[in-house]
């Protein structure tokens, strides 16, 4: 893999996730959204398909292996 490929990075994916689901108009402030980037972390760890599917997207699959 490359030095720098986020492409190919299956954290990419959950950095886009993140804001996709981190509403940031609600995070008036560092704090704020500080606790809504934990929110999403810990629903997440209680959803572990959604984490596996990050690892099944055809560019990044090989991580799973």
């Amino acid at each position: 893999m490359p030095g720098y490929s986020p492409e190919l990075n299956p954290d990419e994916l959950l950095n886009a996730d993140l804001k996709r689901n981190v509403n940031v108009s609600r995070a008036h402030n560092v704090d704020r959204l500080a606790n809504e980037t934990r929110r999403f972390l810990r629903r997440r760890r209680r959803q572990p398909h959604i984490v596996r599917g990050y690892f099944q997207a055809p560019h990044v699959r090989y991580a799973a292996m």
